[in-house]
């Protein structure tokens, strides 16, 4: 048997196994002990008992004896109360739980650090195991309460962090290291890189995108075969009429030959598109089975996220003097992963709220002729093309009347407009920052923070939240999300005769009016719609796009918004909507104002989606700086013969950014896809500056400007390379091959490549 203080770490593949086991057993005991503890029959003992039963066999193994200690501490407290020997109370599973933190700590510790983590945690381990094995005897020594012990949920404002990663457990856990590969297909598990399944999204969609384009190119098919047909049809017109014609008998035949060729080419050409139509077909079939195969890689089970708040609702509840009966519906409803990662912190506030101040405690339900326990329920179901999330509880109510007073209060609204607001209208303001109802702080709630974090989850992924109460009989939460955040409905606009794309979800009206409706106010444009004045600002300016020459006599306003502030955003026309496969943006470009994501239009063009959040945030720096212009008072970028760029990178992101940040600057821009392709532009045409990529298919950034510089035509054309690699012997290696500048992800932050630009080439 292995000290604990001998562990072999050289062979961590077996400490990576207990670790994935541990993981998976805590996970179970602490649901299982908080099921126990509302209903302790055999059935639900048993699986515990096995778990118990599995660590400790586990541990042995990797010579782990503090935890094989622990582990038979708990199992024998199981094993008691499964065949009837006593029975567990509240306090008994409050101890079995602080031995499964102790183990959920274990799991989360790295592999080299399990030693030192063990000798410092040996006293406390070896207290509560004692404490553990006091059940049995009904002699229980305090537990310590050290700094090492497993923080509560109910102790800080942020959420538990749970697992987000499913590892399959083996039905039986006797041997971990002698586990049977399993059998079923359904329960096998590949780990993947996050990263990896974003960009396979997004060539999936680029697949889809693509496969959908071949519809137009079919119906021209189609076009150009009507257009043979009309000419067969007129030259067989033509030879009819000229045989009454003094034509010779080989012009006759040639003649006629050719109408038989034509009909030749007519009846292959038909072929063809049918062919093709069939291809069409089976491309898009199979581009559509591809997606949504990528799509249900990215759902998972509801019940993914969840393993947390049973716990939390059991120790929030107990601390308050509550009872709480948990329930979770649809714990099999599939969710987009992304949206289930977001959900925690949401749902962790509306538990909390709930419990705190929606249930009430058991005399107060008892003198209302409720049951003393409360009910609380968490629900996830899926509906027309959405994801519904429900909590609810069966408490006391929101009090209309106390919630009317808070918003005069605080100073939200006046007492005779507050009176006149409808309860929809009402529950608007629980969202808002820092509002909350609650007369104290206390360690669950008070702060004014729980709500305005759901509703920021919400809005960010396009979502709505609506509230329904009825006094004395409880309050529901409800969430309407989208299933996916891979695929975004959107309002296409032209900006500067170029796409962008806005979520609809986000999109508070759309008008279409003339300039003459603009009204002027305190120097400041506006537009009435239905008796509010909406403050109207011009995109060119926003995202600092040059103005067309052309003046419009229609006015194109999208309505954005975000809790605080409202704007009329002015863009140059309306495109229409269309359904957008998302593809991130490429790490090297860092965050990007105004951008969150591109996509790919059917006919293959790139666009860029715009964030409506940050969009008002740039106006509200505008209006406050005092730089926000009148719509027809853009600047404009002067003409002339304009600087010419060349872009080499193979990033489709990449090359969309670089090309509108130098447009917008002024530069003419002309993108390659890779070192071949841009080699071959530098031979068509002249340029006076090349901004390069390293990594490129074909020929990399290297190679290229290893070979400008040896071509006497272009060898003083100055060369920039932006890479996301930003170590000293990357830098080194690039400018020794001949670059001027070297830019990393950080360059699309500061604006170093426009400055970078004009360092090299000057103003436009």
């Amino acid at each position: 048997m292995k000290d604990k203080d001998s562990i072999d770490i050289a062979d961590l593949s077996m400490l990576d196994l207990f670790r994935i086991e541990l993981e998976n057993y805590t996970k179970l005991l602490e649901v299982g002990l908080v099921e126990v503890e509302q209903n302790s029959v055999p059935e639900k003992i048993e699986p515990l008992m096995r778990a118990a039963h599995s660590i400790k066999g586990a541990a042995r193994i990797v010579g782990l004896d503090l935890v094989v200690s622990l582990a038979h501490a708990i199992e024998d407290v199981l094993s008691a109360a499964q065949h009837g020997k006593m029975s567990l109370s509240s306090d008994d599973i409050d101890l079995l739980l602080k031995g499964n933190d102790l183990f959920v700590r274990l799991a989360a510790v790295e592999i080299r650090s399990m030693p030192q983590w063990l000798k410092d945690e040996a006293e406390s381990i070896d207290k509560i195991g004692q404490s553990i094995r006091g059940i049995l005897t009904g002699k229980t020594p305090d537990i310590p309460n050290t700094k090492n012990t497993r923080p509560s949920t109910i102790e800080h404002e942020e959420p538990p962090r749970i697992s987000q990663e499913k590892i399959p457990v083996p039905e039986k856990r006797e041997d971990v290291l002698k586990a049977k590969p399993l059998e079923k297909e359904e329960d096998s598990f590949v780990r993947v890189v996050s990263e990896s399944l974003n960009r396979l999204m997004g060539f999936a969609g680029e697949c889809l995108v693509q496969a959908r384009s071949t519809k137009p190119f079919s119906v021209s098919l189609l076009k150009i075969k009507d257009w043979h047909l009309e000419l067969g049809n007129l030259l067989g017109s033509i030879f009819e009429s000229a045989k009454s014609t003094a034509l010779s008998k080989e012009v006759r035949e040639r003649f006629s030959e050719s109408l038989k060729q034509f009909d030749q080419i007519n009846d292959l050409l038909v072929e063809q598109i049918v062919d093709f139509e069939h291809f069409s077909r089976n491309l898009e079939r199979l581009a559509d089975k591809l997606y949504n195969e990528v799509v249900e890689i990215r759902m998972r089970p509801f019940s993914d996220g969840l393993p947390g708040f049973p716990r939390m609702v059991r120790d929030i509840a107990k601390k308050m003097g509550k009872r709480a009966n948990f329930e979770i519906l649809g714990e099999t409803t599939r969710i987009d992963r992304d949206i289930l990662e977001k959900l925690e912190a949401p749902l962790t506030h509306l538990i909390r709220n709930a419990i705190d101040h929606g249930l009430e405690t058991p005399e107060e339900r008892l003198a209302a002729n409720k049951k003393a326990e409360g009910t609380l329920t968490l629900e996830a179901r899926h509906s027309s093309g959405m994801l519904y999330v429900r909590v609810s509880d069966d408490g006391r109510g929101i009090d209309i009347e106390r919630l009317r007073q808070k918003v005069v209060e605080k100073g939200h609204t006046s007492r005779e407009i507050a009176t006149n607001l409808l309860d929809g209208e009402l529950f608007d303001f629980l969202f808002l920052p820092g509002f909350s109802t609650a007369n104290a702080v206390t360690e669950v709630s008070g702060r004014g923070v729980g709500l305005d974090v759901v509703m920021s989850m919400v809005q960010e992924v396009g979502g709505t939240v609506r509230v329904d109460t009825k006094p004395g009989q409880g309050t529901s939460f409800y969430l309407q999300l989208p299933l996916t955040l891979s695929v975004l409905r959107t309002l296409i606009v032209d900006i500067g005769d170029e796409p962008y794309a806005i979520p609809l979800s986000r999109i508070d009206r759309i008008i279409e009016s003339s300039p003459d409706r603009l009204k002027i106010l305190e120097d400041k444009q506006f537009y009435v719609f239905e008796n509010e004045h909406i403050g109207i600002v011009d995109a060119h300016q926003v995202l600092q796009i040059p103005a067309p020459d052309d003046k419009t006599q229609a006015l194109f306003i999208v309505v954005i918004s975000d809790r605080l502030n409202r704007y009329g955003l002015v863009v140059d026309n309306f495109i229409g909507e269309r359904e957008l496969v998302v593809i991130p943006l490429d790490a090297r470009l860092g965050r990007i104002p105004n951008v969150s994501a591109g996509a790919i239009l059917e006919d293959g063009s790139p666009v860029l989606i715009l964030d409506v959040d940050d969009l008002v945030r740039s106006i509200d720096n505008l209006l406050t700086h005092g730089r926000l212009h009148k719509v027809g008072e853009r600047n404009q970028v002067s003409e002339g013969k304009r600087k010419r760029v060349l872009v080499v990178d193979d990033s489709l992101t990449v090359r969309e950014v670089e090309r509108r940040l130098l447009e917008n600057s002024g530069y003419d821009v002309t993108v390659a896809v890779d070192g071949v392709d841009g080699w071959n532009t530098l031979q068509l045409k002249t340029f006076d500056l090349v901004i390069s990529d390293i990594d490129m298919p074909r020929m990399n950034g290297i190679e290229l400007i290893k070979k400008i510089k040896s071509d006497p035509r272009l060898r003083q054309i100055p060369v920039i390379i932006v890479s996301y690699k930003d170590r000293e012997e990357d830098r080194i290696k690039g400018l020794e091959a001949g670059a001027n500048y070297y830019l990393t992800k950080s360059s699309f932050q500061d604006k170093s490549l426009n400055i970078a630009v004009r360092d090299m080439i000057g103003e436009p």
